[in-house]
């Protein structure tokens, strides 16, 4: 007997060139319909293998799985798009199963000509519409973010998802804030919000560390973002450089034909001429290094945009391992405790809710304003540390079947009733002590967090009857849509509008001049409604931001031009004089003129 193997059992030579790995073929029609046609021997291969059996010429599903993985790996280098979120569409299977293996995605394809046309429009705009100031241009330059975004997302094979698109019109909405109001501090929040909303809508988080490192995850791909865009721009430009020589020449020709004509209209018509200069962004040469670094991080802001929608890393691969289970009574008797502690302070409350807060003042000393104060942040600290136990708790729970999830949700459901008991005493008193001498910013925005803490103990009540998995999303909804409606009230308005309302109605003798002479344009409306000389002590340090300020219109927030339409209708009065006096008499905000005491609030 020969040794050496027959005809039907000898591998095929290997061709010429064999040691050098070839890029492999592009996956045919039944490689995407599943059918493992490479791993099966064809039918002459059958035939001439007759002394082999049926069940060795038929591949093994180990086989069959490692051909099907060869083949989504060929898809992949191929440039055939997948689903960045499965390792099976278009994505080689990983052999590692690391941290890495879990978060980074495939590498995108390369970039197309709409996103690069996208990115280029960004960066334009930033560097034109951005050193003024903040207003609808923010709108203006985010739009072709969004589609530069939206265009590599399609060219990955990612579909839009409902919360995808919830989180990019969330986003876009935040910054409606910046266009209608000219107050910077709820204009910050709205910025930082929507940024957090447009990583999410790029990401697709929806675990805890994914929404919370998720909000921030475009900053991970800045880097790879350019780096991207390099190499796309280069293997575009070294075979279509023809078409870009095209694409030059007609950019060319249409900004000439814009200057010329332009400036002829300009000429023939004045009232042309002030419209087109109102519309045309301000650019001076001296501003150049200025404008070219609002160039380069509105390139930067948009590749990365565009990179992450491509290829966004999976922050959802990062898990938190869950505490080891106590036994029920060592889990639940620390909380019943805490349970029947806030039931005692809650009974006390609705004894002073009843009994009147002249109760409280015979028994104790303190005025309306003194027990507010006395309490408020006491209430607020206890509502973030309730949060803190609800989720200490939740992790050290027993989970040892029905009865276990029962026991958690009978101690942990009454502890969030409670606590909202405590939420609604905490406003209760901030209610008390602005009726008392005013609204202010702290007094405001702090109402405004105790409220959004109670919308989250709802949501983790509504948790523990329908499931945990939608509460990540809906509390960074809750907080997204907290940020777009404290925005859209105008804080300033409020502030100007209820101390206006407390002077008109005699509940204070006089208005805090010094304080509400630095609101924002926000309070012209209200403050306008002051007789002299308080209105025009009120309304000078406003009127000289607004009347001499020359922003163009894309900075030009809403609240401030209504505020300069209404100041040159109705201009300040004197010199300024007269304000010495004004708005000092009486008390401020709790305290006499000439206490040193500092008020919290």
């Amino acid at each position: 007997m020969s040794d050496q193997p027959s005809e039907a059992s000898r591998p095929p030579e290997k061709p010429r060139g064999a040691g050098t790995p070839r890029p492999p073929e592009p996956s045919t029609a039944a490689d995407a319909a599943g059918t493992p046609a490479a791993s099966e021997p064809g039918p002459s291969e059958t035939r001439t293998a007759g002394a082999t059996s049926a069940d060795t010429a038929r591949p093994s599903p180990a086989q069959a799985s490692d051909g099907r993985g060869q083949r989504a790996q060929a898809a992949q280098q191929a440039g055939q798009p997948g689903n960045p979120w499965q390792h099976g569409a278009g994505a080689p299977v990983a052999r590692d199963d690391g941290m890495t293996a879990r978060l980074r995605p495939p590498p995108p394809p390369l970039i197309r000509p709409a996103v690069l046309g996208s990115v280029l429009a960004t960066a334009l705009l930033s560097a034109l519409f951005l050193g003024d100031g903040l207003g609808v241009n923010l709108l203006i330059v985010a739009v072709p973010a969004a589609l530069a975004a939206f265009f590599a997302a399609r060219a990955a094979g990612r579909r839009l998802r409902p919360w995808t698109a919830t989180w990019a019109v969330g986003g876009l909405a935040l910054l409606a804030v910046p266009a209608l109001r000219d107050a910077g501090w709820p204009t910050f929040l709205a910025v930082v919000s929507a940024f957090a909303l447009g990583s999410l809508a790029l990401h697709g988080s929806r675990s805890w560390p994914g929404v919370l490192i998720g909000s921030l995850g475009l900053f991970d791909s800045v880097v790879p973002g350019i780096i991207w865009g390099v190499r796309g721009v280069r293997a575009r430009a070294a075979g279509s450089r023809a078409n870009w020589g095209a694409t030059l020449r007609t950019t060319a020709v249409a900004l000439v034909l814009l200057m010329v004509f332009g400036t002829l209209f300009a000429s023939a018509d004045a009232a042309f001429a002030e419209l087109l200069g109102s519309l045309t962004p301000d650019a001076s040469v001296g501003e150049g290094p200025w404008r070219t670094l609002l160039f380069a991080l509105g390139l930067a802001g948009a590749l990365a945009a565009a990179h992450a929608a491509a290829a966004p890393v999976r922050w959802d691969g990062l898990t938190v391992r869950p505490g080891k289970p106590r036994g029920r009574a060592e889990w639940a008797l620390p909380l019943i405790v805490l349970n029947l502690l806030f039931a005692a302070f809650i009974t006390l409350q609705l004894v002073v809710l009843f009994g009147g807060y002249d109760k409280v003042r015979d028994v104790t000393g303190l005025s309306h304003a003194e027990y507010a104060r006395q309490g408020f942040w006491q209430l607020l600290w206890a509502t973030l540390l309730t949060l803190l136990v609800i989720a200490l708790a939740l992790r050290w729970a027993p989970r040892g079947g029905s009865g276990d999830r029962t026991l958690v949700r009978s101690v942990l459901g009454p502890l969030c009733v409670l606590t909202l008991v405590v939420v609604a005493s905490a406003l209760r008193r901030m209610d008390l002590y602005v009726d008392e001498y005013g609204l202010t910013r702290l007094r405001i925005s702090v109402a405004a967090m105790e409220l959004w803490l109670g919308v989250v103990l709802i949501l983790i009540l509504a948790a523990g009857v329908f499931g945990a998995r939608f509460l990540p999303r809906a509390v960074a909804v809750s907080a997204a849509a907290g940020v777009l409606a404290f925005g859209l009230l105008s804080p300033d308005g409020l502030i100007a509008e209820q101390n206006v309302q407390r002077f008109e109605d005699g509940r204070s003798t006089s208005i805090d001049i010094d304080y509400v002479k630095d609101l924002s344009a926000d309070a012209v409306p209200a403050l306008d409604r002051l007789p002299e000389p308080e209105r025009s002590c009120a309304l000078r340090i406003i009127q000289n931001d607004v009347l001499h300020d020359d922003t163009p219109w894309y900075a030009t927030s809403w609240g401030e031009a209504r505020a300069k339409e209404i100041l040159e209708k109705h201009p300040v009065k004197g010199d300024g004089s007269d304000c010495y006096r004004v708005g000092r008499e009486g008390t401020r905000d709790g305290y006499e003129p000439d206490d040193d005491g500092y008020d919290p609030y």
